[in-house]
């Protein structure tokens, strides 16, 4: 395929091994024969803004390590720019809100790492329910040694709620039926036939699903109307020994109704996000021995992260085509992303 557009590719050497491995970096050079390849991180403090103002392109493929646009450049600068290829998944600290308003259309990867983030997810369940993040590290650091009041669960035969149904809850659904068939979701924007193509019964309210539940699983959208939706009296529904895991957005729960409730120890809860990241090092809820903590790496692995290259390939052909694009960051999408 030729191309007359003009490319940056804005990545580090680490992205491009990453997210464009072995041919995946060939077939991009392909698309996009003239490109220009920007080594991250620039040498200067103006040199980003410098390239634009000399050379600007129509198609920007970025990552994390690409510079911002919200920098220095002008309106003018970035007229020529039509589409940006984002290999990763927020772009707020990339693209000012008014390019998309103006038309630049922005993809990022879409649902293709929701796999990975419901992997995570199941991994979470399991290390709460057997409380794994307590006994690493009190036998590593304490020579503790389960006694015969150590209390674990097993996830087999277990109610699971998911509050939230998109992409992310649906690949969790065939991940969760070798434990069971309790599978039960609040999500009142999707559509009755998307519960019932999982096989997941739909609940009609947030308390309900809290209330019957043994796991609830926060996959909901952090959109404005979501924002504290849950609440230190939805966590008290959960019976007690039952286990909370947040691997959708931090804002979504009141975090200090969630502290009240962990400080009591009558649930397990894990948690990869949060309100405020990085969490504060002095955050309480480090060291509560029933809180299992990761920092926010529920996203794609290392390994995996070439899924959403692949992705994005997919996207750029369709662009140079003048195909539709999946995973477009609508102003919709754009406001709710972190």
């Amino acid at each position: 395929m030729m191309s007359n557009h003009r490319a940056i590719i804005a990545l580090s050497d680490l992205e491009i091994a990453d997210f464009l491995p072995g041919p995946m970096w060939g077939e991009l050079e392909k698309l996009v024969p003239g490109y220009q390849r920007i080594p991250l991180p620039l040498a200067g403090p103006n040199d980003w803004e410098r390239l634009w103002r000399g050379s600007p392109a129509d198609i920007l493929i970025s990552a994390w390590q690409t510079p911002s646009l919200n920098s220095t450049l002008q309106p003018v600068d970035l007229k020529p720019l039509r589409y940006v290829c984002h290999l990763a998944g927020t772009i707020r600290k990339l693209v000012p809100r008014e390019l998309i308003e103006q038309g630049l259309v922005v993809t990022n990867w879409g649902g293709s790492i929701s796999a990975t983030v419901a992997e995570c997810t199941l991994m979470l369940t399991l290390m709460a329910l057997r409380r794994a993040s307590h006994w690493a590290v009190a036998m590593h650091r304490d020579g503790a040694w389960k006694n015969g009041s150590s209390f674990t669960q097993s996830l087999l035969g277990r109610r699971v709620g998911i509050h939230g149904f998109g992409s992310i809850s649906q690949c969790l659904v065939p991940m969760l039926r070798p434990f069971t068939s309790q599978i039960q979701a609040f999500s009142p924007s999707m559509p009755d036939g998307i519960f019932s193509s999982f096989g997941v019964k739909r609940l009609a309210s947030l308390e309900e699903l809290f209330a019957e539940s043994d796991v609830v699983v926060e996959l909901a959208a952090a959109t404005p109307e979501n924002y504290h939706i849950v609440t230190e009296s939805h966590l008290r529904l959960i019976p007690e020994g039952g286990v909370f895991v947040n691997v959708g957005r931090g804002c979504v729960i009141d975090e200090g109704g969630l502290l009240r409730v962990a400080r009591e120890g009558r649930l397990q809860i894990a948690l990869d996000v949060f309100e405020q990241e990085p969490l504060a090092a002095d955050s309480p809820l480090r060291g509560l021995p029933n809180v299992t903590l990761l920092p926010h790496l529920g996203g794609p692995t290392r390994d995996r992260r070439r899924d959403a290259g692949a992705f994005a390939l997919k996207n750029l052909r369709a662009f140079l085509r003048g195909e539709p694009l999946d995973a477009v960051v609508t102003l919709e999408v754009y406001d709710r992303s972190s």
